[in-house]
């Protein structure tokens, strides 16, 4: 009976909590009725018990520390790390990944191992990966077009669904059986994984091929903010109707797009999310990876949302630095106690303002933020005043998904009027939002 117990819940990779364990056994009920006939379910789900106390007292103490240290410190798990929800779906099918250098999973010993490596080392078929933006190994730059090519330490193809392929098309996803999507959200309108997610859940769709989301933390969860996109603004850098900030993880986020009937014609994948153990919109989540080559810590994760808006004007968030997102400022400022000099890196082969001595503002010790801040944009666009160079570009009203913000910062409007233009969208959308949260 132990051995039987033990060959069912093998493909586990972290330790289960008793209710789980009961849980996966009662959906595996159909293997026990093949393998085990009784005459009741009842009695089955008894023996199930039984089972799982058997292979439970054949664990090692190695196994066991690690689940009493789980319940004690109730660490966050990621769909990725919990295979036994979904390692059943993959058996004897194709299947595609869309994932980057985020997408790790946990290994016994602590260090992580990237989720390609663990599944073909568990023979499961991967015929191709996905790339979004900035490539497979997360090397290339924000905007830079990512090219098809090979992985060289798997074999396997790399398709690039950046640049003019943002979306897999029919033949792409031809012998395609199934699509795994993993990839570590930071929850802001502007970051683009959401948008290859989008058009991922669309193309599967029309091909009928179902989509599993490996869920992970969104490290800005523990707040919604900004103006809702307006639909006339509406870009690879955003597509739906939500906030600045958003609040939910990327595998909520999927089941709104579905729900929401936001893919092309009203169609909807055949979705499966794989949720977070130990995990709420208001856990503090240290990110273990970079998501994006210009988001190196958790700092410029936090304030990103609120110094993108610096991408449509004359001004830097350092770019071209070891700072990205975490400083401002512009050759044009006045001269400040801080300066910093953008050069070429891996982050920006050409950054704005290359090479050329801009003053500004460390924003590194900034506290951890719950909204948006408004500040800096506005005191950058006073000190901006009088220089030939327009402050904003053309991309800022995509960023900013209105023509609103823009006038309002010319105009001088406050940081509270700007930020109560935002309301009564933002209440609508949480009342959307509800739907489809599956975390405190």
């Amino acid at each position: 009976m132990a051995a039987i117990a033990i060959l069912i819940i093998g493909e586990e990779i972290v330790p289960l909590s008793p209710f789980e364990k009961i849980t996966l056994f009662a959906m595996k009920y159909s293997t026990f009725k093949t393998i085990m006939p009784f005459r009741s379910a009842k009695v089955t789900l008894f023996f199930l018990c039984t089972l799982i106390s058997c292979k439970n007292n054949g664990q090692t103490q190695g196994n066991a520390s690690v689940q009493n240290t789980e319940k004690q410190t109730k660490e966050v798990v990621v769909g990725a790390n919990r295979m036994y929800l979904y390692i059943k779906d993959l058996r004897a099918k194709n299947i595609a990944i869309v994932t980057n250098q985020t997408g790790i999973v946990k290994a016994e010993k602590g260090n992580y191992v990237h989720l390609v490596d663990t599944l073909l080392k568990k023979k499961v078929s991967i015929s191709k990966v996905f790339a979004p933006e900035h490539g497979f190994r997360g090397e290339a730059d924000a905007g830079e077009v990512v090219k098809d090519g090979k992985d060289t330490k798997t074999g396997l193809p790399i398709v690039s669904l950046y640049g003019k392929n943002k979306k897999p098309t029919a033949e792409q996803l031809k012998g395609v059986d199934l699509v795994l999507f993993d990839l570590q959200d930071v929850g802001v309108r502007f970051y683009t994984y959401i948008s290859t997610l989008h058009y991922v859940m669309e193309a599967c769709a029309e091909q009928h091929i179902p989509v599993i989301v490996l869920d992970r933390p969104n490290p800005n969860a523990h707040y919604i903010d900004g103006a809702v996109l307006q639909p006339a603004f509406k870009s690879f850098i955003g597509m739906h109707p939500v906030p600045v900030v958003y609040g939910m993880t990327i595998g909520e986020y999927a089941q709104m797009i579905n729900g929401e009937k936001w893919l092309q014609a009203g169609v909807t994948a055949d979705l499966k999310v794989i949720p977070l153990a130990y995990y709420t919109h208001q856990t503090s989540y240290s990110l273990p990876v970079k998501p994006s080559p210009n988001l190196p810590n958790d700092v410029s994760v936090n304030l990103y949302p609120s110094l993108c808006f610096f991408e449509g004007t004359n001004v830097s968030m350092g770019r071209g630095t070891d700072m990205q997102f975490q400083i401002y400022g512009s050759p044009y400022f006045d001269k400040t106690a801080f300066s910093f000099t953008p050069h070429p890196n891996a982050g920006d082969k050409n950054p704005k303002f290359n090479g050329e001595l801009c003053y500004g503002e460390d924003l590194r010790k900034t506290p951890r933020l719950d909204k948006l801040n408004l500040t800096w944009l506005k005191k950058a666009f006073e000190q901006g005043k009088g220089v030939k160079t327009p402050f904003f570009t053309s991309s800022f009203n995509k960023i900013a998904g209105n023509e609103i913000l823009k006038k309002q910062i010319s105009e001088g409007k406050t940081e509270d009027e700007i930020r109560q233009s935002w309301q009564k969208d933002i209440e609508q959308f949480k009342e959307v939002r509800k739907k489809y949260l599956l975390y405190p």
